[in-house]
């Protein structure tokens, strides 16, 4: 009686599917994660594929399969999936790569757990040895995309000037005025406006008192060194064929721009330093400075104009011999001592001449002149020396 109970019971349909295994064995199944990244080279915009794969084991697949949820097993193996799959994002940049330049970016990129999961027990469930995991992608705001798009595929030209010696408070601003032009954008048709860009030259825009040119000798004011980075600035765009809207030379040379009269000096609001993009696309500039070697460089990149500039050496006449010294208040000078701020520096005029060369063979010629005072050496002494009122300094 039971021997025909049981007989009965396999009969029946649901029974024997129960008892059954599996229709067919567990294989490895394959994880595969597909994106892309965009880069242009040489001018061009190139789209490359990223792939990955990871193997999941077949004995967890099987067990997996057999539960109808996903082994404990496999949480190692999704791991992993997990934290090679992320990729932190990161803006669009040109470097140089075998001697060209080459724009990367890399969108962030994160597995989406839950959804990776939800599909992997289907696909198991279903017999299935590959799925592509599910993430998210997240464009950075300064792509390569946006780059190609504004036509922003060339390097047009590249300046680079050094502040060799320069004291703490210099490189400081420097590298705080510097950091201000990276990755500016400026449209087709409008002005490069260097005071606009900076902002306020003041403590609250990270800048720090240095000494400047005032009144015939120096004075402490924030952002002293900052013609550095306008200087810099100026002879790439420059080099790149821009007209010149605005530029002011300094009162005297000053060795950290030499060659001589290849110079800029701003001076808000009095002062500054515009440069029209007639380029007919956007410009893109990047900065880049090392306080170790103390060099800054600035790269200008756009549109392939078919510019070519050549840049004179500076031509110098009307030399004059230098000032008498003048005297300045330094707090860390003691009574009746001195300390040499600056060197004197004979006066002269400098005139520089830029030939562009047009794609399709005009060749046009500007210059920039730039016409010094002689200078004399500057110390800085105690605030009640006498010597500050023989020059007039202010205490």
């Amino acid at each position: 009686m039971k021997r025909l109970l049981l007989s009965a019971l396999l009969a029946l349909p649901g029974a024997a599917q129960a008892a059954q295994p599996a229709s067919a064995p567990a294989q490895n199944l394959q994880l595969t994660f597909s994106g892309e990244l965009k880069t242009i080279d040489g001018g061009q915009l190139v789209t490359s594929p990223v792939t990955r794969n990871w193997t999941l084991p077949a004995k967890w697949v099987a067990r997996s399969r057999e539960y109808g949820k996903l082994s404990t097993y496999l949480t190692p193996y999704l791991d992993r999936v997990e934290k090679e799959t992320f990729v932190r994002g990161r803006p669009a940049r040109f470097e140089q790569v075998g001697g060209k330049w080459v724009a990367t970016d890399q969108p962030e990129w994160k597995l989406d757990r839950k959804a990776t999961e939800a599909k992997l027990l289907e696909a198991i469930r279903n017999g299935e040895t590959t799925l592509a995991v599910v993430y998210s992608e997240k464009v950075p705001q300064r792509s390569v995309t946006l780059l190609a798009e504004r036509g922003v595929t060339r390097n047009l030209a590249s300046a680079r000037s050094s502040f060799t010696g320069s004291p703490d408070f210099r490189v400081k601003n420097i590298v705080v005025g510097s950091a201000k032009l990276d990755y500016q954008w400026v449209a087709p048709g409008e002005d490069f406006d260097f005071n606009k860009s900076m902002g306020e030259i003041n403590a609250a825009n990270g800048f720090v008192p240095g000494y400047i040119i005032a009144g015939g000798t120096l004075a402490l004011e924030d952002g002293g060194g900052i013609c550095q980075v306008s200087t810099t600035i100026f002879r790439a765009l420059w080099e790149a064929g821009l007209p010149i809207t605005e530029r002011h030379q300094h009162s005297h040379r000053v060795s950290y721009y030499d060659p001589i009269g290849y110079e800029a000096t701003v001076y808000a609001p009095h002062k500054n330093l515009r440069m029209k993009n007639d380029t007919g696309a956007y410009l893109f500039i990047q900065a880049s400075w090392n306080t170790a070697t103390q060099k800054l460089r600035f790269d200008v990149f756009g549109t392939d104009t078919g510019r070519r500039a050549k840049i004179s050496a500076p031509v110098v006449t009307d030399v004059k011999p230098a000032a008498a010294p003048s005297f300045t208040p330094d707090k860390q000078v003691a009574l009746g001592q001195q300390r040499l701020l600056d060197q004197p520096m004979e006066g002269m005029t400098s005139v520089i001449t830029r030939t562009v060369t047009l794609r399709d063979g005009t060749v046009k010629q500007d210059s920039i002149k730039s016409v010094y005072r002689p200078w004399g050496a500057v110390y800085g002494v105690h605030p009640n020396d006498p010597r500050l009122k023989q020059t007039g300094a202010k205490r």
